[in-house]
């Protein structure tokens, strides 16, 4: 959601306006006070007081006055986890999720894609964790996670060039593709072979297998990756979980033939 609902806010009237404020909220991670969110908005003032007053009314944020902050409220969180269970992959996925994590021991991750960008929705943590920066509810890049270009890969052309044009490409570690050109070379490939790789191109040290959740229409549903360190595994390694991330991201789609998902 992010950047695409503050560049189309202004265009939905009062609901695009204070869903714009929500997400700014949301993103930050934190209590925010009202001076911060002044500061980043292009809302006048009485404005940016108006709208907070309304989410915070409906309880889809919640004020501190002793901090004088505010946060996600407790009607938000209930939205939130009725649209999880409704609409993600997760409920579906998670016993394939917790097989092929005992299978191979490392890091599950399940995700979805929105508007280019990658939305975590479950994660299965190794019998060793890895601090990572992956977790279920987090939204990370497209291009440098390999579920993200999992998923970019198998979507028709206009999707996947759409998908393309929304990518950041800041170079988060020296292996990060940077350009449309060098990310649509890279899907080309990885639609040919069936799986992508992270090449710690998102954190250093961190790598990872993926491949896509299709429906048996072709529509992408989802992806699937096996993530570990460079310190417990390469990728000769990862090669070896081919057949079972695959088998797995099959299991998945054909356990989620009847669940109704967006479109």
């Amino acid at each position: 959601m992010n950047s695409q609902v503050r560049q189309q806010g202004g265009a939905d009237g009062t609901v695009g306006k204070a869903l714009e404020v929500l997400d700014q909220v949301a993103d930050k991670g934190r209590p925010v006070r009202f001076s911060e969110l002044l500061a980043e908005t292009s809302h006048p003032k009485a404005t940016l007081y108006r709208l907070l007053q309304t989410l915070t009314n409906q309880g889809m944020l919640a004020y501190d006055e002793d901090r004088q902050t505010y946060a996600p409220g407790l009607r938000l969180v209930r939205l939130a986890h009725s649209a999880w269970r409704q609409s993600s992959l997760a409920p579906v996925a998670r016993p394939y999720l917790t097989a092929l994590a005992q299978d191979v021991g490392e890091t599950i991750h399940l995700a979805q894609l929105d508007r280019g960008q990658v939305l975590y929705v479950d994660k299965m943590n190794a019998a060793e964790p890895i601090e990572m920066f992956s977790q279920a509810g987090k939204v990370g890049p497209g291009y440098c996670t390999g579920v993200g270009k999992a998923m970019m890969a198998f979507l028709d052309a206009d999707d996947r060039q759409d998908a393309i044009n929304r990518q950041a490409y800041f170079a988060h570690t020296p292996n990060t593709l940077t350009t449309p050109d060098a990310l649509a070379a890279e899907l080309d490939r990885i639609k040919a072979e069936g799986v992508s790789y992270d090449r710690e191109e998102h954190e250093p040290g961190i790598i990872c297998i993926a491949a896509p959740i299709l429906s048996s229409t072709g529509r992408v549903i989802g992806a699937l990756s096996i993530t570990t360190s460079t310190s417990r595994q390469n990728f000769d390694g990862l090669e070896q979980h081919r057949a079972a991330l695959l088998r797995t991201a099959q299991d998945i789609a054909g356990a989620a033939e009847s669940w109704q998902f967006p479109t």
